[in-house]
């Protein structure tokens, strides 16, 4: 099975634009024979939290949201998933969701950040609850964003669960941020023995300079496929699954 993580540079709270970019990354891993693709954390609008919260409903998504149809359109053309990352909804508050759109274009499942940070929380932001877990072609996913890699029990739930991949759709930037990614991933897949996906943004978002390096690791940790600091880029990656 082939894996693409996808960066780029997101269009501050511009979903329109931001959906294009991603329907035109879903039409790239189809042509390159991807079975999905994932993106960053807030790659709908960007690690924008003061005004996702602020705008109330305008920058917050359903899976059905007519702004995200390129995207779900691009599935069903190119046969692949995508993994879209967003500010979401619960009865408990605005989340930072992943949904999960099968190579048919319908929702496969949702995931909402677990961990949110102290910056998230004070935003305005809530935690999920959910695992999120799926299947595709006979393999089972699991999900992180950003920090929920920080915590390694998610990793360990996600083996108990039979899942063989973990995909983790993050915001880590220059410096620091480009340091602790090169210690958690390899370490949550030694750990786990998982084939682990990063899909990380590049430039700015919010108050980040993003340091790309979306990245597939082994599950011996072992870098299987690495993108650029700087450019926009499709990273795939071949699974070698039991």
């Amino acid at each position: 099975m082939i894996i693409a993580a996808a960066q780029f540079t997101a269009r501050p709270c511009d979903i329109e634009a931001n959906a294009a970019r991603m329907a035109g990354f879903v039409t790239e891993a189809g042509e390159r024979g991807a079975a999905l693709v994932v993106f960053a954390e807030l790659a709908a609008t960007g690690y924008e939290l003061d005004a996702i919260i602020g705008g109330g409903d305008r920058l917050v998504m359903e899976p059905g949201d007519p702004r995200l149809a390129p995207v779900r359109d691009a599935c069903r053309t190119a046969g692949v998933a995508a993994v879209v990352n967003c500010a979401g909804r619960t009865a408990a508050g605005t989340t930072i969701t992943s949904y999960v759109y099968g190579p048919d274009g319908a929702l496969l499942t949702r995931y909402d950040k677990v961990h949110v940070t102290d910056t998230e929380r004070a935003a305005g932001f809530v935690a999920g609850t959910g695992e999120g877990r799926f299947t595709l072609h006979g393999v089972r996913f699991a999900h992180v964003i950003c920090y929920d890699a920080h915590f390694p029990e998610c990793g360990s739930r996600a083996v108990a669960d039979g899942c063989g991949v973990l995909l983790a759709s993050s915001l880590y930037g220059q410096g620091g941020g480009a340091q602790e990614r090169m210690e958690i991933f390899p370490a949550l897949a030694k750990a786990g023995g998982l084939h682990v996906l990063l899909a990380n943004h590049c430039g700015p978002s919010g108050p980040y300079d993003a340091c790309g390096l979306s990245a597939v690791w082994a599950p011996d940790g072992s870098v299987l496929a690495e993108g650029s600091a700087t450019e926009a880029e499709l990273v795939p990656a071949v699974l070698t699954l039991g």
